[in-house]
């Protein structure tokens, strides 16, 4: 059965070239492992850049989407507009996990920043800690209340590549690459911003601005991948830092390695999903947060820096 779960390099080249409709090994490649491929590479790549901009933006290296409740937050409206809404249209699904990855970001930066010292490092924790097991508790509630829904999103929670087509990433694809673009560009920009905000204001760098931009960037990326795969945790906290120990703190360099080590990942961690229970899958956050939780519990040991 294991021989047969993947397809050889013979198979896949021979499906794109001369690819055969009744040929059930070139139908598998064109409709299941190729879409699976491309959506664990970009969604992947969107998480991890978030949060490579997320520690660089709050300054803190327990930052990214799933820790501070953004995604919490996305996954939270999809169940609402889900169950309380009916709405099962994947672009409508789409919006409403990007309002509600803005809300989380929002309510957290807000709670962080609250006091004389202004945004902190332990502030931004507390805040996103409160947030993540405010939405989880507001998500738990909406499906006891609704179990006849509960199948609807239970795919959501668990977070999967499975099933996921092409058609479902194209409406969220324009702006994932834009985000992406725009993550890209800003690597100069960032690399000046963390060394102080006061160093950057001398230098003439428009700190707001860049904040704004940043944080808008986060939410596209981060709303955009839960409205793909629903809840995939950890790939935004430990990717940067894998970054940052092969090319150091420059953040032109730090943000498109996240990237391609955060597709990477993704698409392993897809690999592993299909082989531990087989012919079933594991859900695909279980798997991340299996890899994602002890490296969690060692920054928080050892308070590796975020720079």
């Amino acid at each position: 059965m294991l021989g047969r779960t993947f397809a050889s390099w013979g198979e896949v080249v021979n499906a794109f070239l001369h690819y055969n409709p009744e040929s059930t090994a070139d139908v598998l490649i064109h409709t299941e492992r190729l879409p699976r491929a491309i959506i664990g590479l970009v969604v992947g790549a969107s998480l991890a850049i978030a949060g490579a901009l997320m520690q660089a933006l709050t300054r803190n290296p327990l930052a990214s989407p799933s820790t501070f409740g953004i995604n919490a937050g996305a996954i939270f409206f999809v169940v609402v507009a889900s169950l309380m809404f009916s709405i099962s249209d994947m672009t409508q699904l789409m919006w409403f996990a990007f309002a509600g990855a803005l809300v989380a970001a929002i309510i957290v930066y807000g709670l962080g920043s609250i006091g004389r010292d202004g945004l902190t490092p332990i502030k931004i924790v507390l805040a996103g800690s409160a947030i993540l097991a405010l939405f989880t508790s507001f998500t738990q509630a909406m499906l006891v209340l609704n179990e006849t829904g509960m199948q609807n999103v239970l795919f959501w929670l668990a977070g999967a590549i499975g099933g996921r087509t092409l058609e479902m990433l194209q409406p969220v694809l324009p702006l994932l690459t834009i985000a992406g673009v725009t993550a890209l560009g800003m690597g100069r920009a960032i690399n000046l911003f963390v060394t102080g905000e006061d160093i950057a204001k001398g230098m003439g760098q428009r700190v707001v601005l860049l904040k704004i931009v940043m944080g808008l960037t986060i939410v596209i990326l981060a709303g955009g991948s839960v409205a793909i795969v629903g809840a995939v945790g950890f790939v935004g906290l430990f990717i940067p830092h894998m970054a940052r120990a092969l090319v150091g703190t420059d953040y032109r360099w730090i943000i498109p390695f996240s990237g391609a080590l955060g597709g990477l990942l993704l698409m392993t961690a897809d690999l592993i999903a299909r082989l531990v229970i087989i012919p079933a899958e594991v859900p695909l956050g279980v798997i991340t947060a299996f890899i994602g939780v002890p490296f969690f519990l060692y920054i928080a040991r050892k308070g590796v820096t975020w720079k």
